[in-house]
């Protein structure tokens, strides 16, 4: 994150004795990245975080990537009954996209985590769908909930604990997802980096002087939740921890609580935006995605579509226009809502748009979209800067039929007459006359 915080017990200078109350020295650790020239945090912990032992590997975590010479739009149909609840908030990932810079992967996680968690290979972006819970880290505790993206960067040691789901009132579930009888305990989707960059906001809404959120930025310091007490235990026994680095899972044991940390201050530290207190920009004519950017890491982006007033132009097409996007990979998750531009979109949907192959409006809705003033979609978009490759999972949930969507008439009107082309002024239709290079307004 770009700007200081602290919490809890801290001395007044850096690297001077701070003393237990035993008399016995904390135990300072510097936390930082870019070989201490970039964002740190300075820990002070009951115990040496250095007494470790039992180092053994667990799994591999090495993603297999399938029909990586096939470039074609995808839909992948992970929602709703179709992907079985399974393992816990770590084991339960089912990657299904990724390259040397990134991985998506959906969890429906079937049951709570009995050990703590540092992913010691890349941050952490996870989009909560729906469910609630605890996230205990080293740093302090952040309650989430549906709608939240929860940033966890690289080295942070955490562990999850989902509240259990509950029915409101109206017999629907409290955290907006589908029926609790045989569902997970939540839902997420992970953005996770491998290239060892950091997830945070991108550069243009802050102040490169100190930080600050700018005006402009579609969010600011007041949206964003920092880890708050609970952080401290102090407990003796054995508490494996299980750390993600080498495309690998490697477990070690603390003989104490790895969360013994009484204070820290810094710049590093997990942090949850929820996407509802995320701005949109609007404009008088449609809107390129980069103005939906709500974090940036290195060769790839995450945006949020969310509801928002459409173009106000009178004569505004409110979809987005076909697009050819040659540098980047598109991938979007469907979180609510219909998303006017598509058509038979599931929530829990993926869909993948490969750099240089046209994308843009499905038959038919460019015209239904043009009287609407306003969209309640949400969705969660990462654009890559290199080649996302599917997933045998992918290709599980994949449907076929996708990249044939596009085929058919797109503007029926036009053989009957019902609608202008160009050129036509019999409809209303403002034209701008090439040949006398002025505009023409039909009466």
């Amino acid at each position: 994150m770009p700007y200081y915080t602290k919490l809890g017990l801290l001395p007044h200078k850096r690297h001077v004795q701070f003393r237990r109350p035993d008399g016995a020295l904390y135990s300072e650790e510097v936390f930082g990245t870019e070989g201490f020239v970039g964002p740190t945090t300075t820990m002070y912990h009951i115990h040496p975080p250095t007494q470790v032992a039992g180092w053994k590997p667990i799994a591999s975590t090495k993603v297999e990537y399938v029909e990586t010479e096939i470039m074609r739009m995808r839909h992948v149909m992970t929602g709703g009954q179709r992907m079985d609840p399974k393992g816990d908030f770590i084991t339960g990932r089912v990657v299904l996209f990724g390259n040397s810079d990134c991985e998506m992967a959906v969890c429906n996680p079937a049951e709570q985590m009995k050990y703590h968690f540092k992913n010691g290979q890349g941050d952490e972006c996870i989009f909560i769908h729906f469910g609630s819970g605890t996230c205990h880290t080293m740093l302090g505790t952040l309650k989430f909930g549906p709608l939240d993206y929860l940033v966890i960067p690289k080295g942070v040691i955490y562990t999850i604990i989902w509240d259990e789901r509950r029915n409101g009132p109206d017999g629907k579930p409290t955290d907006g997802g589908p029926s609790i009888e045989n569902t997970p305990l939540g839902r997420y989707l992970l953005i996770e980096t491998v290239n060892g960059s950091h997830i945070g906001p991108p550069p243009r809404y802050v102040s490169k002087a100190n930080g600050q959120f700018l005006e402009h930025s579609p969010y600011c310091e007041r949206d964003i939740r920092l880890p708050e007490m609970p952080m401290t235990w102090h407990e003796k026994g054995d508490f494996p921890v299980r750390i993600k680095a080498r495309d690998c899972i490697h477990e070690y044991v603390y003989h104490y609580h790895p969360l013994d940390i009484v204070g820290w201050d810094g710049c590093y530290y997990p942090f949850i935006f929820n996407v509802r207190d995320f701005s949109p920009i609007t404009g008088q004519l449609h809107m390129p995605p980069p103005i939906h950017q709500t974090f940036e890491a290195h060769n790839f982006v995450i945006c949020s579509f969310c509801p928002r007033m459409l173009d106000y132009h009178p004569h505004a097409i409110k979809v987005p226009y076909n697009h050819s996007n040659l540098d980047s990979d598109e991938v979007l998750y469907y979180v609510e809502g219909n998303f006017g531009s598509r058509k038979g979109i599931e929530v829990g949907s993926l869909t993948a748009h490969p750099q240089g192959i046209p994308h843009g409006p499905h038959p038919g809705t460019v015209e239904a979209s043009l009287t609407a003033t306003f969209t309640a979609e949400l969705a969660v978009m990462c654009d890559t800067f290199r080649p996302l490759f599917p997933t045998k999972a992918a290709l599980a949930f994949d449907d076929p039929k996708y990249p044939a969507s596009w085929q058919g008439e797109h503007f029926p009107g036009i053989a009957s007459g019902k609608i202008a082309i160009a050129g036509d002024q019999q409809h209303g239709v403002p034209v701008r006359d090439h040949r006398t290079v002025a505009n023409v307004w039909a009466p």
